[in-house]
Protein backbone atom coordinates (compact mmCIF):
# COMPACT_ATOMS: atom_id res chain seq x y z
CA UNK A 1 0.00 0.00 0.00
CA UNK A 2 2.65 2.54 1.05
CA UNK A 3 5.13 1.15 -1.48
CA UNK A 4 3.65 3.40 -4.18
CA UNK A 5 4.19 6.51 -1.99
CA UNK A 6 7.14 8.87 -2.24
CA UNK A 7 7.95 11.61 0.26
CA UNK A 8 10.74 14.07 -0.43
CA UNK A 9 11.37 16.07 2.73
CA UNK A 10 13.85 18.25 4.57
CA UNK A 11 14.83 18.42 8.22
CA UNK A 12 13.75 21.58 9.95
CA UNK A 13 10.50 21.86 8.00
CA UNK A 14 7.29 21.68 10.06
CA UNK A 15 5.37 21.08 6.82
CA UNK A 16 7.46 17.99 6.10
CA UNK A 17 7.17 16.77 9.69
CA UNK A 18 3.40 17.16 9.48
CA UNK A 19 3.22 14.66 6.59
CA UNK A 20 5.71 12.32 8.25
CA UNK A 21 3.67 12.30 11.46
CA UNK A 22 0.47 11.60 9.52
CA UNK A 23 2.13 8.67 7.72
CA UNK A 24 3.25 7.25 11.09
CA UNK A 25 -0.15 7.78 12.71
CA UNK A 26 -1.79 5.91 9.82
CA UNK A 27 0.80 3.07 10.14
CA UNK A 28 1.97 3.56 6.56
CA UNK A 29 5.47 2.15 6.50
CA UNK A 30 7.55 1.19 3.48
CA UNK A 31 7.07 4.37 1.49
CA UNK A 32 10.03 5.84 -0.37
CA UNK A 33 11.49 8.57 1.82
CA UNK A 34 14.31 10.85 0.81
CA UNK A 35 15.79 13.61 2.93
CA UNK A 36 16.98 16.65 1.00
CA UNK A 37 18.88 19.70 2.21
CA UNK A 38 17.64 23.26 1.72
CA UNK A 39 21.12 24.66 2.31
CA UNK A 40 22.42 22.64 -0.66
CA UNK A 41 19.53 23.81 -2.84
CA UNK A 42 18.32 20.23 -3.24
CA UNK A 43 14.67 21.31 -3.06
CA UNK A 44 15.17 22.72 -6.59
CA UNK A 45 16.43 19.44 -8.07
CA UNK A 46 14.57 17.99 -11.06
CA UNK A 47 13.52 15.07 -8.86
CA UNK A 48 11.55 17.56 -6.74
CA UNK A 49 10.28 19.84 -9.50
CA UNK A 50 8.95 16.81 -11.37
CA UNK A 51 6.59 16.34 -8.41
CA UNK A 52 6.32 19.96 -7.23
CA UNK A 53 7.01 22.58 -9.91
CA UNK A 54 7.49 25.22 -7.19
CA UNK A 55 10.51 23.34 -5.89
CA UNK A 56 9.12 23.27 -2.36
CA UNK A 57 9.05 20.52 0.22
CA UNK A 58 7.34 18.33 1.13
CA UNK A 59 6.83 16.76 -2.26
CA UNK A 60 4.46 13.83 -1.78
CA UNK A 61 3.20 11.38 -4.37
CA UNK A 62 0.83 8.44 -3.86
CA UNK A 63 0.43 6.53 -7.10
CA UNK A 64 -0.80 9.15 -9.59
CA UNK A 65 -1.89 11.56 -6.84
CA UNK A 66 0.47 14.45 -6.12
CA UNK A 67 -0.03 16.51 -2.96
CA UNK A 68 2.52 19.19 -2.16
CA UNK A 69 0.61 21.10 0.48
CA UNK A 70 1.12 19.34 3.79
CA UNK A 71 -2.40 19.84 5.12
CA UNK A 72 -3.78 18.48 1.84
CA UNK A 73 -1.51 15.44 2.12
CA UNK A 74 -2.57 14.81 5.74
CA UNK A 75 -6.27 15.15 4.99
CA UNK A 76 -5.96 12.92 1.93
CA UNK A 77 -4.12 10.25 3.93
CA UNK A 78 -6.94 10.26 6.49
CA UNK A 79 -9.53 10.08 3.73
CA UNK A 80 -7.78 7.22 1.91
CA UNK A 81 -6.88 5.23 5.04
CA UNK A 82 -9.71 5.97 7.50
CA UNK A 83 -9.73 2.52 9.07
CA UNK A 84 -5.95 2.18 9.32
CA UNK A 85 -3.87 3.39 12.26
CA UNK A 86 -4.98 6.30 14.39
CA UNK A 87 -7.88 8.48 13.38
CA UNK A 88 -6.69 11.98 12.43
CA UNK A 89 -10.14 13.58 12.23
CA UNK A 90 -12.76 13.04 14.95
CA UNK A 91 -16.19 11.67 14.02
CA UNK A 92 -17.93 14.10 16.36
CA UNK A 93 -18.97 17.20 14.38
CA UNK A 94 -18.10 19.67 17.15
CA UNK A 95 -14.69 18.06 17.66
CA UNK A 96 -13.92 17.96 13.95
CA UNK A 97 -14.97 21.61 13.56
CA UNK A 98 -12.63 22.56 16.40
CA UNK A 99 -9.85 20.44 14.88
CA UNK A 100 -10.21 22.27 11.54
CA UNK A 101 -10.30 25.62 13.35
CA UNK A 102 -7.08 24.86 15.23
CA UNK A 103 -5.44 23.36 12.15
CA UNK A 104 -5.81 26.53 10.12
CA UNK A 105 -5.40 28.82 13.12
CA UNK A 106 -2.02 27.15 13.58
CA UNK A 107 -0.86 29.01 10.48
CA UNK A 108 -1.04 32.22 12.54
CA UNK A 109 1.15 30.66 15.22
CA UNK A 110 3.67 29.58 12.62
CA UNK A 111 3.61 33.06 11.03
CA UNK A 112 4.46 34.65 14.39
CA UNK A 113 7.29 32.16 14.93
CA UNK A 114 8.57 32.98 11.45
CA UNK A 115 8.43 36.73 12.12
CA UNK A 116 10.76 36.28 15.08
CA UNK A 117 13.09 33.89 13.26
CA UNK A 118 13.22 35.66 9.93
CA UNK A 119 13.63 39.14 11.34
CA UNK A 120 16.75 38.10 13.22
CA UNK A 121 18.05 35.97 10.34
CA UNK A 122 17.42 38.23 7.38
CA UNK A 123 17.42 41.82 8.62
CA UNK A 124 21.01 43.05 8.91
CA UNK A 125 21.88 43.79 12.52
CA UNK A 126 22.55 47.48 11.84
CA UNK A 127 19.03 47.81 10.35
CA UNK A 128 17.20 46.11 13.19
CA UNK A 129 15.09 48.07 15.59
CA UNK A 130 14.78 46.96 19.17
CA UNK A 131 11.12 47.97 19.07
CA UNK A 132 10.45 45.60 16.13
CA UNK A 133 12.27 42.72 17.84
CA UNK A 134 10.28 43.36 21.03
CA UNK A 135 6.98 43.66 19.14
CA UNK A 136 7.57 40.38 17.27
CA UNK A 137 8.54 38.55 20.46
CA UNK A 138 5.61 40.00 22.40
CA UNK A 139 3.20 38.99 19.63
CA UNK A 140 4.62 35.47 19.69
CA UNK A 141 4.38 35.27 23.49
CA UNK A 142 0.73 36.34 23.34
CA UNK A 143 0.00 33.75 20.65
CA UNK A 144 1.78 30.97 22.57
CA UNK A 145 -0.22 31.79 25.72
CA UNK A 146 -3.41 31.49 23.68
CA UNK A 147 -2.29 28.09 22.39
CA UNK A 148 -1.23 26.94 25.86
CA UNK A 149 -4.82 27.59 26.92
CA UNK A 150 -6.07 25.56 23.96
CA UNK A 151 -3.82 22.67 24.92
CA UNK A 152 -5.05 22.72 28.52
CA UNK A 153 -8.62 22.41 27.29
CA UNK A 154 -7.64 19.69 24.80
CA UNK A 155 -6.31 17.47 27.59
CA UNK A 156 -9.95 16.63 28.30
CA UNK A 157 -10.70 16.45 24.58
CA UNK A 158 -10.87 13.38 22.37
CA UNK A 159 -7.95 10.97 21.85
CA UNK A 160 -8.54 11.52 18.13
CA UNK A 161 -6.54 14.72 18.31
CA UNK A 162 -3.28 12.90 19.10
CA UNK A 163 -1.80 13.87 15.75
CA UNK A 164 -2.57 17.57 16.09
CA UNK A 165 -1.54 17.74 19.75
CA UNK A 166 1.77 16.03 18.89
CA UNK A 167 2.40 18.59 16.18
CA UNK A 168 1.51 21.56 18.39
CA UNK A 169 3.61 20.28 21.27
CA UNK A 170 6.50 20.00 18.86
CA UNK A 171 6.03 23.65 17.76
CA UNK A 172 6.06 24.81 21.38
CA UNK A 173 9.19 22.80 22.07
CA UNK A 174 10.81 24.40 19.05
CA UNK A 175 10.00 27.92 20.24
CA UNK A 176 11.44 27.20 23.67
CA UNK A 177 14.53 25.53 22.16
CA UNK A 178 15.13 28.57 19.95
CA UNK A 179 14.84 30.82 22.98
CA UNK A 180 11.88 32.69 21.60
CA UNK A 181 9.69 32.25 24.66
CA UNK A 182 11.12 33.67 27.84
Amino acid sequence: MAKDMTLLWAAGSPSCWRVMIALEEKNLQGYKSKQLYFEKGEHKLKEVTDINPRGQLPAFKHGNIVLNESYGACLNLEDQFKSQGNKLIPDNKAESALMYQRMFEGLTLFQKIAQVLFYNLFVPENERHDSAVKRNRDNLKTEVKLWEGYLQVSKTFSRNLLFWNSYLNFLFSLTVYLGMVI
